[in-house]
């Protein structure tokens, strides 16, 4: 989600209650386009980010170290020179722009006192950080603007500091129902889109957040709206903004999948469905959730090149199944041969010399067949030369079966580990993905010997609805931990049906289990299954003492008889994942 205009104001109705009227002790520039401010107040010393990366522009409290470079940038000894053991006066926020103005006294070099503003712009790619004198003129900023870059505004030292007003957009704050009504449904446009391009600091998000408040399809058509819709809307939207004025804020991320997919300082309505997590500061919320996505970032990235080497094999396996079938397919013609001499050595004692063919009936069909012949050879002979055919394609044919069955094998326990990559989590769990390929001879060993192993990866944990606990493993390792180490015999078992997945035990504690609780194993098993994406899937489950582990079987592969079925659908919401922390 983009830090909106409300984000913002939250943000900076929580750094004004706890950094107003503090000094600050320290600056830093740990990255080109980053400052963290050490501001003492109140007996504590807050660190505050301040980040106009234009990949991820942020501002928020933290509570980990930063190292500061050897050498300070020109930009940081500015601040240094300007705003150190400066008092922070107050934070504020222009309407509901996405800019937080730092108001700072400072003593100068004479002890005159002067007041700066140092000005954060969260706005994408074009984020900056500027510090501004008190007549307004810019003394310098953390990225140097020309006209030569950007026609709108020039930020350069010298230049008068404005907000660039590059989209007629109304305030949201102070707006009437007039100017609601004047602005949103003017033209034809979505009606979601409608209200975030009207109005500053509203996010698509809110816009939608906002339309579902008041019973209205986001993508119908602004410009067709009857009277009570937009009556309706307008007060929607008021009620939103009265929460902003407030302060009435509620920091909270959604979870859809154990994944977050939007946070937000307004309570998101329309994400009813989805497992929120409730935050006491919007600081808190950001570093938590960012830290999240990056986490999850960093793990596709380095489970990209075992993807790669999953799907390479997947492939190549892939070919010689075909022509191994191919080939079995060949051999379909040796009990053809086998008649065909049968037929010879019955019929052939009266066959006419040089006979390019024998026809005669094949008695186990009472067909009628024709036997081609090689008429430089006796039917002796030739009854001997389709006996060979025959002997050959058995053999080829059993040697194929075997193989087929191998690779057939191979290819489920490929495919078993292409889902767990999809379900890894952390480092650990990609470690134990990495030694199964080393162990089946897809990765060198000592390509991956070097490599230092990180803590021992858990199974996923939940509590059912009714206070059993569930265990998921993530990958074929934790798959035979569940089963075959943590399951007692009289466990239940889940697994989706005939597809690769996670094993998923149900701790019985020697009670008999709730539907409830049936329900909820079954929809984990579907949702950690290469069929997650579908809206059901066949989930077999059993007791654990009905499994048996093939000779020589892949880790997590299990063989059982006597098991019951549902039809189970994907959608996790709801299902507790417990604390291991």
């Amino acid at each position: 989600m983009a830090f909106d205009g409300i984000t913002t104001a939250a943000l900076c109705d929580e750094l004004n209650r706890k950094l107003s009227g503090g000094h600050i002790a320290k600056i830093i520039q740990p990255e080109p386009c980053e400052i963290i401010l050490t501001i003492k107040n109140n007996a504590a010393a807050w660190r505050v980010l301040l980040s106009a990366d234009a990949t991820l522009p942020l501002a928020c409290l933290i509570t980990d170290q930063r190292t500061a470079p050897m050498t300070a940038p020109n930009f940081c000894m500015l601040l240094r020179k300007h705003l150190a053991g400066g008092k922070l006066i107050d934070v504020t926020q222009p309407s509901l722009e996405r800019i937080l103005v730092f108001r700072i006294r400072h003593n100068d070099e004479l002890g005159d006192s002067r007041e700066w503003k140092l000005i954060l712009e969260l706005m994408g790619k074009h984020s900056n950080l500027i510090l501004v004198d008190d007549k307004g003129v810019i003394t310098d900023a953390i990225k140097k603007i020309s006209f030569n870059v950007s026609s709108v505004r020039e930020v350069l030292p010298g230049r008068t500091y404005f907000i660039p007003q590059t989209q007629n957009k109304a305030d949201p704050l102070t707006s009437d129902e007039e100017v609601f009504l004047s602005s949103v449904f003017r033209v034809s446009r979505p009606l979601y889109k409608a209200l975030y391009e009207s109005f500053t600091g509203l996010s698509p998000v809110m816009a939608e957040e906002i339309c579902y408040r008041a019973g209205a399809d986001p993508d119908d058509d602004a410009s067709l709206a009857d009277e009570p819709l937009k009556t309706h809307l307008y007060h929607m939207f008021q009620l939103m903004m009265d929460d902003v004025r407030s302060r009435n804020f509620q920091p909270a991320v959604y979870i859809r999948d154990g994944e977050p997919v939007e946070f937000s300082c307004l309570p998101l309505t329309m994400f009813h469905q989805l497992e929120s997590r409730s935050f006491t500061s919007v600081s808190s919320l950001l570093t938590d959730y960012y830290a999240e996505k990056e986490l999850r970032t960093r793990i596709r990235q380095r489970s990209s090149d075992l993807r790669r080497i999953v799907s390479t094999a997947l492939e190549r396996n892939g070919r010689t199944l075909a022509l191994q079938e191919k080939q079995m397919h060949d051999t379909e013609k040796k009990d053809k041969y086998r008649i065909y001499g049968e037929l010879l050595n019955t019929y052939g004692y009266d066959l006419a010399p040089a006979a390019r063919e024998l026809k005669a009936v094949n008695y186990y069909t009472n067909e009628p067949v024709t036997v081609p012949l090689d008429p430089q050879l006796t039917p002796a002979e030739n009854a001997k030369k389709y006996f060979d055919r025959y002997t050959r394609l058995k053999r080829t044919a059993e040697a194929l079966t075997e193989r087929i069955r191998n690779t057939e094998e191979d290819v489920r326990h490929l495919e078993s580990i292409a889902e767990s990559l999809d379900t890894a989590r952390d480092e650990a769990d990609l470690d134990e993905i990495r030694a199964e390929l080393v162990e089946y001879g897809y990765i060198r060993k000592n390509s991956a010997s070097g490599k230092k192993r990180s803590q021992k990866a858990r199974p996923l944990h939940f509590i059912s609805s009714d206070g059993f606990d569930i265990y998921v493993g993530k990958n074929n390792y934790q798959n035979e931990e569940v089963t075959f180490h943590m399951a007692r015999p009289d466990d239940w078992w889940f697994h989706a049906n005939d597809i690769p997945g996670s094993h998923v035990i149900v701790r019985g504690e020697g009670k008999e289990l709730p539907d409830r609780t049936f329900e909820e194993a079954g929809r984990l098993a579907a949702h950690f299954s290469k069929a997650h994406n579908a809206p059901k899937v066949e989930i077999d489950y059993t007791l654990r003492k009905n499994l048996k582990k093939p000779t020589g079987g892949r880790p997590g592969f299990v063989v059982y008889h006597t098991n019951y079925s549902m039809m189970a659908p994907t959608d996790i919401s709801g299902i507790r994942e417990a604390d291991e922390t």
